[in-house]
């Protein structure tokens, strides 16, 4: 329902050593999330987004809630009480340091599900071609470089509900660009492969089609992963009623993660009985979870409804939605194994243009050459919030590119991986060496010692 895209203008000695070991396990032992199949798996094990949408204030206060500590660990004792495992943040200034809030996130469980757009450094719906530039690039590449580095940042959102009704859809190629360029810029700068993908606007019109859109062509040109908003479960409801039935099946055959971006009636009175049902197995071997709209109470009388806690300078209240959704998360329990994913799937073809689907090609726009910069130097310091935009600046692409032009073959000397070449590691990292030179020293002490006695 945010929607920055349509602004216009995350033995006692060797017993001793254990000890310590088990007291760094948990930070270097949090898992990084991948994509396998049509899930996402942390480790071994299936992965489901089990979050909420954050960003109090809204895009008319704009402030980053992951940049000030006492904000974020204030909120994250009540992301706590609520056993959620993701926040989506909107925007974020990418100007400032994050460390405090990543790494107390981190501790409690919490991955980031980030948007790299901020409202004027974003694709504008009437003007794609002139918003999509080098200097909006260098804005979400910079973004990037920001959040790579945290074991918790879940995913990155290209775009938000830029494809808004069927006059928008002709948006989709230069929506689509932008996530092929994000992700070739995250594998030539030698990072953790940080899914890509993109959050589609609740509307029946071409839901379907641009799902299908952004996960054909190449490899290159696919998004890691398809969220889109659903507000359609509004009680007395049921999996029927809602049409989640009916999407699960229209999905049934799709090769990635899928999962609810923004969910929760907008209606009536939300029970949150949709939980059980999008975590069983009816929808697991498809689904991949969702993300509950909003943590904060703000905006206009319709918006007010539905916040979770109602924020009053530096205190947080909870509202009647927090309890029943705590108790519904409370309560949930999830399928067994692995919830029935497809570990392997095809490319979708191509839609076609249709009365309600107006994109006419399945060619991108090629990058702005001048953009080609920040592969091997790096994009450099981010604009904040703060920045002038750009959507109005900046060199634009000069052509259509060539199916399979964003493929990663090298990395930036000197970026983010040791080797110049790629390989296709994922997110495998070898283990925490840290503890073993001291674990070491302490046998050779130890041995030592005993040594001595004997004699």
């Amino acid at each position: 329902m945010k929607t920055f895209e349509t602004i216009i203008p995350l033995f006692a000695l060797v017993g001793a050593s254990t000890a310590l070991a088990g007291a760094v396990a948990p930070r270097d032992s949090f898992q990084t999330v991948t994509v396998k199949g049509n899930a996402f798996f942390a480790g071994k094990d299936r992965f489901y987004i089990r979050g909420v949408d954050y960003q109090p204030g809204g895009s008319s206060d704009l402030v980053d809630p992951i940049a000030n500590s006492d904000t974020c660990k204030r909120d994250i004792a009540e992301f706590k009480k609520l056993n959620i495992n993701t926040v989506r943040v909107y925007s974020v200034d990418n100007s400032a340091n994050h460390d405090e809030c990543m790494d107390a996130l981190k501790a409690a469980g919490i991955y980031l599900a980030l948007d790299v757009n901020t409202p004027f450094y974003s694709l504008r719906q009437d003007k794609p071609d002139q918003s999509y530039n080098h200097v909006y690039l260098q804005n979400v590449f910079a973004t990037i470089d920001a959040f790579h580095k945290y074991d918790n940042t879940l995913l990155f959102f290209s775009g938000n509900e830029v494809i808004n009704n069927v006059a928008t859809s002709v948006t989709a190629k230069w929506v689509k660009a932008v996530g092929r360029d994000m992700k070739q810029y995250i594998g030539t700068r030698g990072y953790r492969a940080i899914p890509v993908g993109y959050s589609a606007a609740d509307i029946d019109d071409n839901r379907l089609e641009t799902a299908e859109y952004m996960n054909c062509g190449t490899d290159d040109q696919r998004v890691d992963f398809f969220a889109f908003n659903d507000y359609s479960w509004c009680n007395p409801s049921s999996f029927t009623t809602s049409t989640w039935s009916q999407k699960v099946d229209a999905f049934s055959n799709y090769s990635i993660p899928i999962f609810l971006s923004e969910y929760g009636c907008t209606k009536t009175d939300r029970t949150w009985a949709e939980i059980p049902v999008l975590y069983s197995d009816k929808m697991t071997p498809v689904y991949s979870g969702g993300l509950v709209y909003e943590y904060t109470k703000q905006g206009d009388a319709k918006q007010a409804k539905f916040g979770l806690v109602e924020i009053d300078g530096t205190d947080a209240t909870e509202r009647p939605d927090f309890k029943t959704l705590q108790k519904a998360f409370s309560d949930l329990s999830l399928p067994s194994g692995d919830g029935g994913y497809k570990s392997s799937g095809s490319a979708s073809k191509c839609p076609p243009k249709s009365e309600t689907f107006l994109e006419d090609t399945d060619s991108l726009p090629a990058m702005p050459a001048q953009a080609q910069q920040y592969f091997k130097n790096g994009a450099g310091p981010g604009v904040g919030l703060k920045g002038t935009g750009s959507q109005d600046v900046g060199a634009e692409s000069s052509g259509t590119a060539t199916a399979g032009s964003g493929t990663v073959t090298e990395t930036a000397s000197g970026a983010g991986s040791s080797s110049t070449k790629k390989a296709d590691s994922g997110s495998l990292r070898a283990p925490d060496m840290s503890v073993a030179p001291l674990v070491c020293g302490m046998v050779v002490i130890f041995c030592s010692f005993l040594g001595a006695t004997l004699l």
